[in-house]
C-alpha cells in the first residue's frame, strides 16, 4: 500500500491566509497518519500562471516573475510555521517538471480527438479564472467573488468535457472516484446529471498578457490556467518524462488523495477526472473538500478582504494552538467562523488545561511519590480500555476524513484519565502507604503515552514534549507541555 497525497496549489497574488493553511494542516495529518503503515507522498505547490498574479503584479508595478517568486516564497516558507511534513513543492512558473508534463497531457488529450477550436463568447470572472452562464451567477454577480464578470468573445481551444458525462457520473456514483462529504459527492452528481457543455482550455496570449505556457502549436494561444494548474499533480511526478516517480505514485499508488475547497470541487472532480480519461490515465481515488473559513461572516481570502494571516497567529499563540483550532473547530461539511477568541479559548480550555494539566499532575505525581521511578504494572487498569481504542476510533474518523471524530478520540483518552485521577485520588493512597498506588501512576503515565502516540499526526511538536516527558522507567522533571494564552 501506498498514498499520495495532494493540496491544491494556490494563485499567488497576495500572501498567504489561514483558509489555505488549513488544506495544508489537514493534508498534513493525513500524511503523517499513513505514513505509520505506508509510503506516502504528501505534496504542495503554487499556481504562479494565473492572470490573476499578473494583474496584481502591475497593480504592485512589479515585473511579474519577481513578484510572483516574492509571494510563492512565503507560501513555500509555511511548511516551517506550521510543523508540515511536506515532501514535495511544484511551482508551475518554475519547475521545469511541470511545463514538460502539461505539453504532454495536452498532445495525449488531442490524439484522444478532446481538443479542438472555435470563437466563443461568454462571461468570465478573473477571480476565479473560469466561465459562468448567466443562471450560474448571483444577479448578475460571480457568486464566489460578488464582482460583475468580463464579456469575453474571442477564438479558443476547447477540450470535449461533454464527452464523458455519463462515464464520470457512473465512477462517481458507484464510488470508484470517492468525493468527501456526501454533500459534495451529491452536488458534482447533480452538476454532471445537468448536463457537462465542452470548456475552452486556451486563452489568447494577448488577453494572458504573454504569461503562461504556450499551447503547442500554436503560440498565439497560452494554455488555461486551471488546465495548466491541475496538471500539476502527475507533471509534479516527472508525468511524460519516463520518471519513476509518476510510476511509483500516480499509477502505482493504491490512494491518490486530493484536498480541495469547495469553491473548486468540479475542477478536481469533473474537469481533471475527463482530462485524465482522455489521456488514458489513472484517476484520482479520492477527493476530499472542505468547507470554507469565515471571519464575521465573510469569507477569508487573500483579496476578498476579511484575512487572517497564519505565520502571524502561531508567532502570538504558537503552532499547537493553531493546527489545534483547525481541526478542532471546522467541521466535516459546512463553513467555520473564526475568531483570535476562539483559537485562545479551545488552546486553553483542551490544551492547556485538559492535555497539558493531565500530563504535568501525572509526571508531578511520580516525582512526588516515587522519586520519578515508573513501576511495571502488575494488572489491568480502568484506562486499558479507552486506550487501546483510541488508535482504531483515530483512523477510522480520518478514512472518513472526519478531523473533528479524530481529535474527540484523543480527547476521550485525556478527560477520562483526568476523571480517573479525581476519583482514584493517588495523593491519599500515598498518604495512606497504600500499595496500589505504583499501579495507579504507571497506569496513568501509560494514558500519557497514549495520548502522545495518538496526537502525534494532529500536534506532532506537543505530542514530541510528551513523549519525552513520559519515556523509560525514570521521568524527567516536569515541564509545561503548553502555555495558557489567556
Amino acid at each position: 500500500m501506498s498514498t499520495y497525497i495532494t493540496t491544491t496549489i494556490p494563485y499567488v497574488n497576495a500572501r498567504p491566509h489561514l483558509g489555505f493553511a488549513l488544506e495544508l494542516v489537514q493534508a498534513d495529518v493525513l500524511a503523517r497518519h499513513r505514513r505509520r503503515t505506508e509510503p506516502v507522498r504528501f505534496q504542495t505547490g503554487t499556481d504562479d500562471n494565473s492572470l490573476k498574479n499578473v494583474l496584481a503584479a502591475e497593480a504592485a508595478g512589479e515585473n511579474v516573475q519577481e513578484f510572483v517568486d516574492r509571494l510563492a516564497e512565503e507560501f513555500v516558507a509555511l511548511a516551517g510555521p506550521l510543523s508540515l511534513s511536506v515532501d514535495d513543492v511544484i511551482r508551475t512558473s518554475r519547475d521545469p517538471r511541470h511545463r514538460a508534463g502539461v505539453e504532454r497531457l495536452w498532445r495525449a488529450c488531442a490524439d484522444s480527438g478532446d481538443l479542438y477550436r472555435r470563437h466563443y463568447e461568454g462571461l468570465y470572472c478573473v477571480g476565479c479564472e473560469q466561465f459562468y452562464g448567466e443562471a450560474e451567477l448571483c444577479d448578475g454577480r460571480c457568486p464566489e467573488h460578488d464582482t460583475v464578470p468580463q464579456q469575453i468573445s474571442e477564438e479558443n481551444w476547447f477540450f470535449r468535457l461533454s464527452r464523458y458525462a455519463e462515464k464520470l457520473h457512473g465512477i462517481i456514483d458507484r464510488g470508484e472516484l470517492r468525493v468527501e462529504p456526501a454533500e459534495r459527492r451529491n452536488e458534482v452528481l447533480s452538476f454532471i446529471a445537468g448536463g457537462l457543455a465542452d470548456f475552452s482550455v486556451s486563452r489568447s496570449t494577448e488577453r494572458a498578457r504573454g504569461w503562461g505556457i504556450p499551447v503547442p502549436d500554436d503560440p498565439g494561444q497560452t494554455i488555461y490556467v486551471w488546465w495548466d494548474a491541475l496538471g500539476n499533480y502527475i507533471t509534479a511526478l516527472g508525468y511524460g518524462q519516463g520518471a519513476p516517480a509518476y510510476e511509483r505514485w500516480w499509477t502505482g499508488s493504491e490512494r491518490r488523495v486530493h484536498l480541495a475547497g469547495k469553491g473548486v470541487l468540479r475542477f478536481h472532480a469533473v474537469y481533471w477526472p475527463a482530462m485524465l480519461l482522455s489521456a488514458g490515465l489513472p484517476l484520482p481515488t479520492e477527493v476530499l473538500v472542505h468547507g470554507y473559513l469565515t471571519a464575521a461572516g465573510r469569507k477569508i481570502s487573500k483579496s476578498g478582504g476579511a484575512t487572517a494571516d497564519p505565520v502571524a497567529l502561531v508567532r502570538q499563540y504558537g503552532v499547537d494552538a493553531v493546527r489545534w483550532w483547525l481541526l478542532r473547530e471546522v467541521p466535516k461539511a459546512g463553513d467555520a467562523d473564526f475568531t483570535a477568541g476562539r483559537l485562545v479559548a479551545r488552546a486553553d480550555d483542551e490544551l492547556a488545561n485538559g492535555l497539558g494539566n493531565l500530563v504535568n499532575r501525572v509526571v508531578s505525581m511520580v516525582h512526588r511519590y516515587r522519586g520519578g521511578a515508573v513501576s511495571v504494572r502488575e494488572g489491568p487498569g480502568e484506562l486499558d480500555e479507552v486506550c487501546r481504542a483510541a488508535p482504531a476510533l483515530v483512523a477510522e474518523a480520518l478514512d472518513d476524513y472526519d478531523f473533528r471524530r479524530a481529535t474527540s478520540a484523543v480527547g476521550e483518552v485525556v478527560d477520562q484519565a483526568n476523571r480517573h485521577i479525581n476519583r482514584v485520588r493517588p495523593w491519599e493512597l500515598a498518604k495512606a502507604g497504600d500499595p496500589r498506588l505504583d499501579d495507579v501512576l504507571a497506569e496513568l503515565v501509560g494514558a500519557c503515552r497514549t495520548v502522545a502516540d495518538v496526537l502525534a499526526p494532529f500536534l506532532p511538536d506537543a505530542a514530541a514534549r510528551i513523549a519525552r516527558q513520559c519515556a523509560g522507567d525514570r521521568l524527567p522533571q516536569p515541564s509545561p507541555v503548553f502555555r495558557r494564552l489567556a
